[in-house]
């Protein structure tokens, strides 16, 4: 018997999978970016651990912490690692015997009178002791077990990727929600102050009106300015509240106010790397799931195909059964049994054949996902980068365009004061520079949501420290390497 399962053991571990094994496909990289600037950091410094840290704002960094911790769809992403790492647990227990216990106890009382009587002597009430133990074994001659256990395990990292996706995003879309909100303070402020200084100027202008120095008209297109200023506010601060609450959505939280700290002027954007396409391959968790997601598909195919040979499986029965619970243990009441059952598909009409074509035609999808995931990837890294790059330069004209606007509203003052124009030219030069006031805080954002999206579009390892601030509840793992993705070591088992 020990020879048996030794030899039964053996042709387990070296039997054969059907199905093909996965190999990476190819991927059609560029060669290079071509709105990468030559002086920006390479991509793997770029997208560093904690880079919204580099935007020098304590407040925002504690915001990123407390989305990380308390962010809904980050932790319904958790809960789904957790579900899947079940089910592989679950795929891979069949790899072993599975075992079971039982006991019981019965008294039957049998009739004294009819035709079924027991004769005059015999007990009419009898009691029955009993308990085995059983066990069962499917061996994985043809590999099928271990294509379930290779899908499940990488449906299971497919979604541990996709809880980093839910990281890079969540991260990136607090930034840049900040960000946004700083950009709408600063606005609200500049109409504020515009506001404050028409008011002052309506009232030099109705003095100089009561002492019969400009005339009505004058008065009343500087009213009109004023007005206008004031009718600005409460889009500005609608524009901030209604900020607030998105922002705060992404932090858990129920809407409120937020903590400032640092101005937009002093968060100044970072470089631009200068990083190769093929790193986005082993960074960014959306190809990272696609190509999971592929390696599952891929082992599907072998599941089906193992339906084509005999299912052999290993049963057995060991115990005892007796009238005295004292006699239940000795040799006479001793109970066993073994099988080897074994299943062979003779006719399917054709059901065997489709689900391989199913499998087959599922991996081929995932194949070309997978190529989509890869190509759309380098697109949006090649669109932040001009992005970044054109945001830069657009930034650069309105600053010196905000120059220009002050210099010519300080001009017409003057040629008014001096009447050589009409108070019209003051008012043209007044609009425009406020204008141009908020074009320049706007391409400021701008400048600042390219740099954003650059982060999240190259991906990388800070994701694994952003992570890691979740907070005990959700702490991310330890992890180790299998195929160039991220496993946690302690819930992978080969």
């Amino acid at each position: 018997m020990r020879h048996l399962i030794c030899l039964v053991t053996l042709c387990c571990l070296s039997g054969c999978m059907v199905g093909p094994d996965y190999v990476r496909p190819d991927a059609d990289a560029p060669a290079k970016w071509r709105y990468a600037a030559p002086e920006g950091k390479e991509a793997a410094a770029f997208a560093g651990s904690g880079w919204w840290e580099s935007l020098g704002d304590p407040v925002l960094n504690d915001l990123v912490s407390s989305a990380l911790r308390e962010n809904k769809d980050l932790r319904l992403a958790a809960v789904l690692v957790e579900e899947f790492a079940a089910r592989y647990g679950i795929a891979r227990a069949d790899l072993f015997p599975q075992a079971g216990a039982g006991a019981q106890y019965a008294r039957q009382k049998n009739t004294e009178r009819g035709g079924n009587a027991l004769p005059a002597g015999y007990k009419s009430t009898l009691d029955s002791f009993s308990a085995t133990v059983s066990a069962s074994w499917e061996l994985d001659l043809w590999g099928r077990i271990r294509r379930g256990t290779e899908a499940a395990r990488a449906q299971y990292l497919a979604s541990e990727e996709g809880r980093q996706a839910v990281v890079l995003s969540l991260v990136s879309s607090v930034v840049a929600s900040y960000v946004n909100l700083r950009n709408l303070d600063r606005q609200l402020e500049i109409g504020r102050r515009t506001a404050e200084s028409r008011r002052k100027t309506l009232e030099v202008f109705d003095q100089r009106y009561r002492g019969g120095v400009i005339s009505e008209i004058e008065l009343t297109q500087t009213k009109l300015l004023y007005e206008d200023s004031l009718a600005a506010l409460p889009q500005f601060e609608k524009a901030v509240a209604q900020q607030e609450n998105a922002l705060n959505l992404l932090l858990g939280r129920n809407p409120g106010p937020v903590p400032r700290s640092r101005s937009i002027d002093q968060l100044g954007p970072p470089d631009v790397p200068a990083g190769l396409p093929s790193e986005l391959l082993a960074r960014r968790p959306d190809i990272r799931q696609a190509e999971q997601e592929l390696v599952a598909a891929n082992a599907q195919i072998g599941i089906a195909r193992a339906a084509y040979f005999p299912a052999i499986t290993l049963t057995g029965m060991f115990g005892g059964a007796s009238a005295q619970l004292s006699d239940l243990f000795t040799g006479p009441a001793r109970v066993w049994s073994y099988s080897v059952p074994v299943s062979v598909p003779v006719f399917t009409a054709g059901k065997i054949s489709g689900s391989v074509k199913v499998a087959e035609a599922q991996r081929e999808q995932a194949l070309v996902n997978y190529r989509q995931v890869i190509q759309n990837a380098f697109k949006e890294v090649e669109d932040a980068l001009v992005d970044r790059v054109t945001s830069g330069e657009q930034l650069a004209v309105r600053k010196r365009e905000l120059d220009d606007l002050e210099k010519y509203l300080f001009l017409a003052n003057i040629r008014y004061e001096n009447g050589y124009s009409s108070y019209l030219e003051v008012l043209d030069a007044e609009r425009n520079l406020f204008s141009g006031q908020l074009a320049y805080v706007q391409s400021q954002a701008a400048l600042l949501q390219a740099a954003i999206n650059l982060y999240k579009v190259m991906g990388g390892d800070w994701m694994a420290d952003a992570a890691g601030r979740t907070g005990k509840g959700a702490e991310r793992p330890r992890t180790a390497r299998w195929s160039g993705m991220r496993i946690p070591a302690e819930r992978i088992r080969k």
